[in-house]
This record gives C-alpha cells, structure tokens and sequence, in this order.
C-alpha cells in the first residue's frame, strides 16, 4: 500500500482511504445475508377431503374441434353455432354431464375458442378441458 504525504508542489493531500471503510461493509453485508432466514415459497392450502366412494357412472366424453377457419366440430361432425348450442344445452341438462374436450386447432383464432367456451358457460355446461395441448410444445 503506497502512501504520500503531499504533491509535486508541496501541498499536502487531503484524501480519505476508503479502502478499510469498502472492507467493512462487505463484511457487514456478509454477514446480513448469512443471518437472514431462509424463505420458503410454500404455500398452506386447506384440501377437502377425498371422496371415499368414486362415481360408479362414467360420463360420457364429448370432442369439440375448433378447427383453424372457426368450424366447430362436435364428435367428427362439422356443426355450426346454433346446432353447438343446443347439444351444450343438451350436454347441461344431462346427469351426470359429459366431459367436453375442447381441443382448439394450433392456427385457431383466439376469438373462435373463446365464443365456443362463453357459449358453453352461457348454457351450463361445467365439465369442459382442453386436450391437444402438447402440440403447442
């Protein structure tokens, strides 16, 4: 470590060494970190309980195509919007209801899957998921 009392000129230099004060904080800093306690990220949730008795009725399973031009197919067959609505109806009167797997085309509109999941709400229908997911991988 060089030290110098003053200038060319014979001035003396007024500097702090800083270097002792950088040293402390790191180790302030250091020691911050290491006492802080370690945060966990879970999360309590209140589960209910299981169903000790499974449904002894399988409902039937329902596939509805939004393919990439907006046409809705309902089990192999193109339908449109009004004849979608009554089988949704018709799916929401049901007991138990079927399962309807929506499986949206890669190229399909935001806006033709997202009418067909409103009209399905409209009308009742509770028991929808997407399936064909992993071809968006």
């Amino acid at each position: 470590m060089a030290m110098s009392s003053g200038t060319a000129e014979g001035e003396v230099m007024v500097e702090m060494n800083t270097t002792p004060l950088i040293d402390v904080m790191l180790v302030l800093l250091t020691l911050l970190i290491i006492t802080l306690p370690i945060q966990t990220h879970a999360v309590k949730l209140d589960m209910p309980a299981p169903n000790p008795n499974p449904p002894t009725v399988i409902p039937e399973t329902v596939e509805l195509v939004v393919d990439f031009d907006g046409t809705v197919i309902w089990n192999g067959t193109a339908v449109d919007r009004s004849t979608m609505d009554a089988y949704l109806a018709d799916a929401a009167k049901k007991d138990p209801q079927p399962e309807i797997h929506v499986s949206p085309n890669r190229l399909a509109k935001y806006d033709a899957v997202a009418r067909v999941l409103a009209d399905a709400q409209r009308l009742g229908a509770t028991h929808i998921g997407f399936t064909g997911i992993d071809q968006y991988n």
